[in-house]
């Protein structure tokens, strides 16, 4: 096995070129100590515990969900450091710190544990929800009981006859006195129930509407496990699913049965505020699947500098594998991979934190949930070949990489359904396009984007064109990312090697563009 390390440096350089630094009170030198920091917790503490968690698993025990012993204790040495309350409002008990730095932990803490990082990072999600839509009584309980590690949280939206398409939610609340009463089956919810906390608080998507009215009739709704007095709500797990990956995280099947509930927001604006915390999850995404991409290129690269096979110029005797060409272009890819899509996530959430550029954090989001997961599977599949038969083996776990990054490209909106959004939606929404296209700076890039964005629109039912509209669009916001990173080697970890990679992704990006643009014009004229 090769321990896990995570990437400090380079995290915090793609923060710089993600122009971090120009948020109000951003303190570099207070961000690298809480990253650095973290990164000793998640490699002494997380990452050691999560090959157990993954062979132990789960399991259902008279209703209530078990979670591996290492991650009970994981998470209480977590929540007693105070890393779940990172970006809390510090009258919740947080340290209020910025969502980039935030951004920064969470990759860590996937590299080393995606199993427990998915199931404490809804609780940022939970309470910015909270914070945009509860009243003030809401945010004045609930936030610092989500400060005080003692409760998790979950997001239940999927029914089993409604995943993408929420309009077919049946899951229903209705009122009961002054409160409401939910009733209804949601399935795939991660963390649904666990026993690291003694409380979970699961917002709910519930229909208030008629049965016919669409996602205009759903709201959304606080419901605790338990109430005030400590009683149990009618709240049960009736199933944990047996996944590929993430054996040590429990996604489960609920049965809410009655149970008490707060409206929070409007009745019938449900989906509004849901897509405050979807669209904070999807961000987390991305980097979920940037983690996995960095952790699958360190033992890949770790691997082929110490395996020898056959000969190389430049080599006596059996040379390592990293020397011969094909392993090197497999390596060079996954790296790429890592250090473009991570820098892309972090120019979104910087943008989403600083606030002066909705439009593109709007066109940024989907384009990063997409590129990042699809880097997380891209590279862990290429770590495995290069490990040969010893990547198809658990004893290096670039397979389990594989497996938990799988996941990635489905949940949180698949990513056929964001490429979607994006050529059906986006391209619409006032300033969208603009704001994206402004962000261009290459210009072959900028040129065949604003070509296929016209031939998009033009196109009664543009759906066909999704795919390669969404992968031309990743590989021309890409462009401009490297162009950033080049500029900026020379303040890079290992500048020699990020120039080498620059170099080669200046070569093959506008190969890539144009193949998709060729890819969408052909599909316009079909």
């Amino acid at each position: 096995m090769i321990p896990f390390q995570a990437p400090v440096e380079d995290i915090l350089f793609s923060l710089n070129v993600a122009g971090a630094a120009r948020l109000p009170g951003w303190d570099d030198d207070l961000v690298r100590e809480v990253v650095t920091q973290f990164a000793r917790f998640a490699e002494g503490v997380l990452a050691p515990v999560d090959e157990a968690g993954d062979r132990q698993g789960c399991t259902l025990d008279a209703g209530r969900v078990r979670m591996p012993a290492g991650m009970v204790r994981a998470y209480a040495d977590f929540t007693e450091q105070g890393w779940h309350a990172l970006a809390l409002p510090e009258a919740a008990g947080g340290q209020a710190m910025p969502g980039p730095v935030l951004s920064a932990v969470d990759e860590i803490h996937a590299g080393a544990s995606h199993a427990l990082q998915m199931i404490t990072a809804l609780v940022p999600g939970a309470a910015r929800t909270i914070a945009h839509f509860g009243t003030g009584d809401q945010q004045a309980r609930w936030l610092p009981r989500l400060g005080s590690g003692d409760w998790l949280a979950t997001m239940a939206l999927t029914e089993a006859g409604a995943g993408s398409d929420l309009s077919g939610i049946r899951c229903r609340a209705h009122r009961d006195g002054a409160g409401w009463r939910v009733e209804g089956e949601k399935i795939f919810i991660s963390g649904g129930d666990q026993d690291l906390t003694p409380r979970i608080l699961h917002l709910v998507l519930a229909r208030t509407g008629a049965a016919g009215s669409g996602t205009r009739g759903l709201s959304l709704f606080l419901v605790p496990s338990h109430d005030d007095t400590g009683a149990r709500a009618p709240i049960s797990t009736t199933r944990i699913e047996e996944k590929l990956g993430l054996h040590a995280s429990p996604t489960c099947q609920m049965l809410y049965d009655g149970a008490p509930a707060e409206l929070l927001g409007r009745e019938g604006e449900g989906l509004r505020a849901m897509f405050v915390m979807m669209n904070h999850a999807r961000l987390d995404v991305s980097l979920q699947g940037v983690a996995h991409a960095a952790r699958a290129s360190h033992i890949a690269r770790t691997y082929a500098a110490t395996r020898r096979q056959g000969r190389a110029p430049g080599h006596e005797g059996a040379a390592p594998i990293a020397a011969h060409a094909d392993v090197r272009r497999m390596l060079d890819r996954a790296e790429a991979l890592a250090l473009g899509c991570r820098t892309l996530s972090h120019v979104a959430a910087v943008t989403l934190e600083a606030g002066d550029d909705p439009a593109l954090v709007e066109m940024l989001t989907p384009v990063c949930k997409w590129a990042g997961t699809r880097a997380g599977i891209e590279a862990a599949d290429l770590g495995i070949q290069i490990l040969g038969g010893y990547g198809y083996l658990r004893e290096y776990r670039i397979e389990q990489v594989w497996r938990d990054a799988r996941i990635t490209a489905i949940y949180e909106g698949a990513n056929g359904i964001h490429a979607q959004t994006l050529a059906l939606r986006l391209l619409r929404l006032p300033g969208a396009a603009e704001a994206f296209a402004a962000f261009l700076t290459v210009p072959e890039a900028a040129a065949l984007w604003q070509q296929a964005r016209a031939q998009v629109l033009a196109m009664p039912d543009p759906a066909p064109l999704a795919h390669d509209f969404m992968a031309l669009t990743a590989e021309a916001a890409l462009a401009t990312i490297w162009r950033r990173l080049d500029a900026a080697a020379e303040h890079a970890p290992d500048a020699r090697r990020l120039r080498a990679l620059a170099r080669r992704e200046a070569l093959l990006r506008p190969v890539r563009l144009r193949h998709h643009a060729g890819m969408v014009a052909a599909l316009a004229g079909a």
